[in-house]
């Protein structure tokens, strides 16, 4: 029998986890609060499974099983018999920790609690269960059917059982992964690209350089695919803002601390390239 997993939360993160999990074979449950947003969330699973198929990567036959793995619900209970569940709902941890507080009340004595978080320290999520040693931080990446990297991360009390079980899972589902053995805010890749934009944000906003040049640097010194500042505005600069605040928040560390820069252009709703304008305009 293919194992159940549950999502929890219907945008793009959420989607994404969906879509490698029924390509893998898992049966997938879907959940969110409202049914325009799992509309949203399947729709997007649809076209983008069309895409794999129009390349070639993707036969139409393995597409269509594939998506008729994926089930969605507004019903929390759904994810009760789930051998995995995986919240991907937005960086707030008063929500995240809501969730797996109901879900520990629900979910069978074996099931693995994953967060898909990107700087939210695990062990505070965990917190809000009796079982912190099922839960692990599955950080997928965005757009997660392309992105090859899950970034697993131990909470304080996770178990090498969880671990290896959220290893299995994410590697079934096509991704390498990489180990954070201490649960500090922002983990390994966060804290890397959160510190690389603050500061490439502080260089623009101060004149220093434009943010072309920035990225050019990056790019022809380092040998990076992407320079800072045009990955915060393909990531989300509110994405980014609110990893270096939380980031911040725990450590303190003033290389984390947000440029104003940053602050008003989220205020402004300019966001990057969902928005149309960022430190580019699209």
């Amino acid at each position: 029998m293919a194992k159940k997993l549950a999502v929890i939360g219907a945008g793009l993160m959420g989607s994404g986890i969906a879509q490698v999990s029924a390509q893998a074979g898992y049966e997938v449950v879907l959940r969110d609060v409202t049914d325009a947003a799992l509309a949203r969330g399947k729709d997007a699973i649809a076209a983008s499974y069309a895409k794999f198929t129009e390349k070639g990567r993707l036969s139409e036959q393995d597409a269509e099983a594939a998506l008729a793995r994926i089930t969605t619900t507004t019903d929390l209970d759904a994810a009760a018999d789930a051998d995995i569940v995986v919240e991907a709902v937005f960086e707030q941890i008063d929500v995240k920790r809501e969730i797996f507080r109901t879900l520990d009340g629900l979910v069978g004595d074996d099931t693995v609690l994953a967060s898909n978080t990107s700087a939210i320290p695990i062990t505070k999520i965990a917190a809000a269960t009796g079982r912190p040693e099922r839960v692990v931080g599955t950080h997928f990446f965005s757009p997660v059917p392309l992105m090859q990297l899950c970034e697993l991360v131990r909470g304080h009390k996770t178990s090498d059982e969880t671990l290896a079980r959220a290893r299995e899972f994410a590697e079934s589902a096509g991704k390498t992964c990489v180990v954070v053995n201490r649960d500090v805010a922002g983990f390994v890749t966060t804290r890397l690209i959160s510190a690389l934009v603050v500061e490439a944000v502080k260089l623009h906003e101060s004149g220093v350089a434009t943010a072309e040049d920035i990225d050019t640097a990056c790019k022809l010194g380092f040998g990076h695919a992407m320079g800072p500042l045009a990955t915060a505005d393909l990531t989300g600069v509110d994405i980014l803002l609110h990893a270096a605040e939380n980031i911040y928040t725990e450590s303190q560390d003033e290389k984390f601390a947000p440029p104003e820069l940053m602050r008003r252009m989220v205020d402004a709703g300019d966001l990057g390239r969902k928005s149309g304008q960022g430190f580019y305009t699209y």
